[in-house]
């Protein structure tokens, strides 16, 4: 638990001391990435500090131009270890309750992330839509097609939001495998203990050659890439060698 306070009190201070500043400086020049990499380093710093260390592979894997990143979601404490492994600026889709926190909000919305309601299905194609946008003007997106973290750390079914979006964009889905973080830091737990955590780039699946039609290929072909790259812990209860 003291590591968990250590990272909400010295992070907070950190948003606080640098934050300001830096929203000025991004809202004057409309240039977001000293702000981007400056939260994404500073949260990385403090999670290294407390004993947790990120493994990353597979960065050579990553097309060059934009693309969608899909990751499996089973932790707290693995957004940041996936963002701080992404070698881009990305924007992500996120919980529209999170656009409410001061600085933090005004940093989400410079830089592009958008707000999803997945409980509304009109608000979250609505927000499919507007990243579609992003993405096609050149933004590249993260998001987890789980929905919610999984409860026991094993891959969840996918909801069809993020293929709807890599179809209508038209850009590659790149699989992005996340190990370990649950026993870092539990589902609906405030204790963070020290170990690795593992992220893995898979082979790009290119969306553009799939119809809206044609989602719930994409879907499965994602899924099973993803499921049979986890370790045996991880996977669905049905893959082979999950038991």
């Amino acid at each position: 638990m003291l590591r968990t306070i250590f990272i909400a009190v010295f992070l907070s201070l950190y948003i606080l001391i640098l934050g300001p500043p830096l929203l000025l400086y991004t809202l004057l020049t409309r240039h977001i990435d000293p702000l981007y990499w400056m939260g994404i380093k500073g949260v990385m710093f403090f999670v290294r500090a407390v004993g947790v260390r990120v493994r990353v592979e597979g960065t050579t894997k990553i097309p060059e131009g934009v693309c969608l990143f899909v990751a499996n979601h089973t932790s707290s404490v693995d957004a940041p270890a996936v963002v701080g492994a992404i070698p881009r600026r990305i924007a992500v889709l996120v919980k529209g309750s999170l656009f409410k926190w001061p600085i933090v909000g005004q940093a989400f919305t410079l830089a592009r992330f958008i707000p999803v309601n997945r409980k509304d299905r009109e608000s979250a194609m609505a927000s499919v839509e507007k990243a579609a946008e992003a993405m096609r003007e050149g933004q590249s997106f993260l998001i987890y097609p789980e929905g919610t973290r999984s409860p026991d750390g094993r891959l969840q079914e996918f909801k069809k939001g993020a293929f709807v979006l890599a179809i209508k964009a038209g850009v590659p889905v790149v699989p992005v495998l996340c190990s370990g973080a649950q026993r870092v830091m539990a589902k609906q737990s405030l204790e963070i203990h020290p170990g690795e955590i593992l992220v893995e780039f898979l082979e790009p699946i290119d969306a553009s050659k799939y119809t809206l039609e044609e989602r719930d290929a994409l879907l499965e072909r994602v899924n099973s890439a993803m499921a049979a790259g986890l370790p045996p812990d991880q996977r669905p209860g049905s893959s082979p060698g999950s038991a």
